[in-house]
């Protein structure tokens, strides 16, 4: 079932029972799109141009460094998730990044996507202009 922002309508306990890979999945589909129109918004231009942007924002080290700017922020509960994402075991890791960023990286994609299904647009949005430095 949906609600009507077309999200999933979960429980807590049906959203902990996705596992954490399953909430960075979710999250990183969420970080994206959170970015794509925060540039398309404020630097409107050719779609190439934002694509090449976006893709500054969108990767393991920029994400390590937007983590690093949001965990003082976090409440008890969302630093929980976030490291849960961020201690998840992965099989891969980017080329142009360390274990170390792709980790953090994959606790903010598990937080945003924790909230997502939660419900928590609002919180998404103080955090996401926190990452962003706005």
């Amino acid at each position: 079932m949906l609600n009507d922002s077309r999200r999933p309508a979960l429980t807590p306990d049906e959203i902990n029972k996705i596992s954490v890979l399953g909430l960075a999945h979710v999250g990183d589909a969420v970080y994206e799109l959170l970015v794509r129109s925060w540039l398309c918004t404020k630097e409107p231009g050719r779609v190439s141009d934002i694509h090449g942007k976006t893709v500054e924002y969108v990767n393991a080290t920029a994400q390590a460094a937007a983590a690093e700017r949001i965990l003082p922020a976090l409440s008890e509960a969302e630093h929980a998730v976030f490291r849960r994402g961020r201690n998840a075991k992965v099989n891969s890791v980017p080329h142009n990044s360390t274990i170390a960023e792709y980790h953090f990286s994959t606790g903010l994609e598990t937080l945003f996507g924790w909230l997502y299904l939660s419900g928590e647009e609002q919180r998404i949005e103080e955090l996401f202009h926190l990452c962003t430095g706005e």
